[in-house]
């Protein structure tokens, strides 16, 4: 993957999971608490999302294609890395996931729920692995005109980290109109919430996965949260998928 890495990382003097262990995390611990969100504006640079985004050609990388119309799940389609994954990939999963087992292991603590995710992610993939878990997630998806994600939840098994990432590759306005990342938080008794995350090239953002735990006037309770894409009204869309758990 040398080749892979000098192509994504052009000029770059930060290593990506440097650059992902120096972002403002008080500041996203915050943002996730409050909102089930975060977003980190410019981790990577425009080379960078170029690079990623031209994998998508490179059939030998991946472990499997998406045809989203096929199985209900919208219009586009994704395809999922194969081990080994990608140098930056690779890099910037193994940096945010400590970086995050504080959040989710406090997350779990306040909605009762037993499991606790250990400090290091090889650790916590060798569960995945003995669980027969064992297919990689991180994953490029691609959109054109008409294309949408449903709303979702990327569970894949029993073991689930419950936050994940997302990185905008291409440039909103330039490369592409409409496609806005949602969520939506289902509230106990409760309209459900919804919410756009707006994203600008390179952009990350951090989100929960399946629920997470809100602050009531009688003590925390649990919401059911769900993400997508809005409909593609132009362009082409590119987005890079980080995914904790690994697959059944």
């Amino acid at each position: 993957m040398k080749v892979l890495e000098r192509a994504a990382m052009p000029g770059t003097a930060v290593p990506l999971g440097e650059r992902v262990d120096a972002l403002d995390w008080a500041d996203l611990e915050a943002q996730l608490d409050g909102y089930g969100s975060a977003t980190a504006p410019g981790l990577l640079s425009l080379d960078e999302c170029e690079a990623l985004a031209n994998l998508y050609e490179r059939d030998a990388l991946f472990r499997s294609r998406v045809v989203m119309e096929r199985h209900g799940f919208g219009r586009g389609e994704y395809k999922y890395f194969a081990y080994p994954l990608p140098d930056p990939i690779a890099d910037v999963r193994r940096a945010a996931y400590p970086r995050l087992v504080p959040i989710a292991n406090r997350w779990n603590e306040v909605m009762r729920i037993e499991t606790r995710y250990p400090r290091e992610h090889a650790a916590f993939i060798e569960r995945c692995h003995r669980a027969e878990q064992a297919r990689p997630t991180p994953l490029l998806l691609r959109y054109v005109p008409g294309d949408f994600n449903c709303l979702h939840q990327d569970l894949y098994g029993e073991h689930v980290f419950p936050i994940q990432m997302a990185i905008l590759l291409s440039a909103p306005g330039r490369d592409f109109t409409g496609g806005e990342f949602v969520m939506t938080e289902q509230r106990p008794r409760m309209q459900s919430r919804a919410e756009v995350v707006p994203l600008a090239q390179g952009d990350a953002v951090f989100f929960a996965v399946h629920h997470r735990p809100v602050q009531g006037t009688r003590g925390p309770y649990r919401v059911n949260m769900r993400h997508g894409v809005s409909r593609l009204r132009s362009g082409r869309r590119h987005m890079l998928g980080v995914i904790f758990h690994d697959a059944r």
